[in-house]
């Protein structure tokens, strides 16, 4: 197989050009069209999914010194795309008092998410006395949900139509390229517009861990399995099992990412499949072979069980 480079050829805010190449003649089409549709349609993203407003019972409600209605609210919410630190539905605020414009600025995260479209606007307020409180839940999630889907029983409380798809847009082409005197290999290029929770060229290195994960239950069934509980042997000590993933030296940003997803031990986390820990938000190859060298020097493997 012939050995390809993945680059970054242009970026421009959001949207950047992804060179693959050199591709063997055939691939470039069978690699981008892949890449495109996990692209759209697999990479997990967060978004705001409930709305609790104080003063309005139900969508079609208006709030004295609001200019906009609920349903309005709503839509204005639907725009604001947020970043969460771990996989957990969180809970955000808006508490605004006075005349005066509420944009996505407003929302107070509470120090478990960021909000990446702080401009968005949302209300406007027109009475000195008026006081602008909403409670808001935001969850991580793949693709789109209606709010017809979701259970809620807390009364007040307005589902939201969820768009998880970090991914806006994508394009593809395919060019001409040489490796050599042989000009008979593809160059593929990916153009990819996100909505800034996630950079363009992540977003392609997440869509290939998704397509691996499903190839590799092709040709290794096995590996779609969750293994059973890493029972201690001769050669492993009980105790290191029992021990922190702090213990790993692990940066902060990996270490959180696998307590978000409540492996906390060492013992779960060699349980686990790298094929599961690939689905995992914040977890990326660089991450998953850093883990793997700490395993290594302490005599444990990924997927060890």
């Amino acid at each position: 197989m012939q050995r390809f480079t993945v680059t970054l050829e242009k970026e421009n805010g959001n949207t950047s050009i992804v060179a693959i190449e050199p591709l063997e003649q055939g691939y470039g089409h069978t690699l981008g069209n892949s890449l495109r549709r996990c692209l759209l349609s697999s990479i997990p993203g967060s978004a705001i999914t409930s709305v609790k407003i104080n003063g309005v019972s139900h969508q079609f409600s208006t709030l004295k010194g609001v200019v906009e209605d609920a349903i309005q609210i709503i839509l204005n919410l639907k725009k604001v795309r947020v970043r969460i630190y771990g996989d957990k539905a969180v809970r955000l605020t808006i508490n605004k008092s006075g005349a005066g414009e509420v944009k996505a600025s407003d929302i107070d995260t509470q120090g478990v998410a960021e909000i990446v479209t702080p401009d968005v606007h949302i209300a406007t307020l027109t009475d000195s006395k008026v006081k602008f409180v909403v409670e808001l839940t935001a969850e991580t999630g793949v693709g789109y949900v209606p709010s017809e889907e979701k259970k809620i029983n807390e009364i007040g409380t307005l589902a939201v139509d969820a768009l998880y798809s970090p991914v806006i847009s994508v394009n593809y082409t395919v060019d001409q390229t040489r490796v050599g005197r042989n000009t008979n290999f593809d160059k593929l290029l990916l153009e990819i517009t996100t909505d800034g929770t996630i950079a363009p060229l992540d977003a392609v290195n997440k869509a290939a861990e998704v397509l691996t994960g499903y190839f590799k239950q092709v040709y290794e069934p096995m590996a779609a399995e969750e293994t059973e509980v890493v029972k201690p042997s001769s050669t492993i000590s009980e105790d290191l099992l029992k021990s922190s993933v702090e213990e790993l030296d692990l940066p902060v940003r990996i270490t959180n990412a696998l307590k978000a997803i409540e492996i906390d031990t060492i013992g779960k986390l060699v349980s686990v499949p790298k094929i599961q820990l690939m689905k995992a938000k914040n977890l990326g190859t660089k991450s998953l072979g850093l883990i793997s060298e700490k395993l290594t020097e302490r005599g444990l493997s990924l997927g060890e069980a």
